[in-house]
This record gives structure tokens, C-alpha cells and sequence, in this order.
């Protein structure tokens, strides 16, 4: 059993030495790299409602008309 576990721990030891070398010589991609790639891939333009339960806007005026059913009637602005 203890000879399990040291051949275990050395092959984590192989493993994350590897990858290491792997990492500095640019062979495999590192953290700050696959931050890079996802900030990249996100869109530039500011996020808007998705749906009405979203939007700020629409659930005032339900809040408005829900609290003052007499101003259904008038237009809205």
C-alpha cells in the first residue's frame, strides 16, 4: 500500500512538473491566456433587457399602473 502511494505521488509530481514546463515555453495555454481569450469574446456593447420582467422601466409602469388604475387610461408619455 505505501508503495502506491509513493508511485502516486510521484507521478502528481511528474504531472504538475510537466505541465509547468509545458506553460512557461507557451506549448500549453496559461491562466492569464485564457482570461485574455474570454474577456475577448465578450461583447462590447453594454447589456440591455432581455426580457420585460428585465427592464427597469416596464415594471415601474406596472407598479404605477397597478397603484393608480385611474391613469390607465391616459397615453403613455
Amino acid at each position: 500500500m505505501l508503495r502506491f502511494l509513493l508511485v502516486l505521488a510521484v507521478v502528481a509530481v511528474a504531472t504538475y512538473l510537466l505541465v509547468r514546463a509545458f506553460q512557461q515555453r507557451g506549448l500549453v495555454p496559461g491562466r492569464d491566456e485564457l482570461q485574455q481569450r474570454v474577456q475577448r469574446r465578450r461583447p462590447s456593447q453594454p447589456s440591455r433587457p432581455v426580457a420585460p420582467d428585465d427592464d427597469e422601466d416596464f415594471l415601474r409602469d406596472l407598479d404605477r399602473k397597478r397603484l393608480f388604475p385611474e391613469d390607465r387610461e391616459r397615453p403613455e408619455e
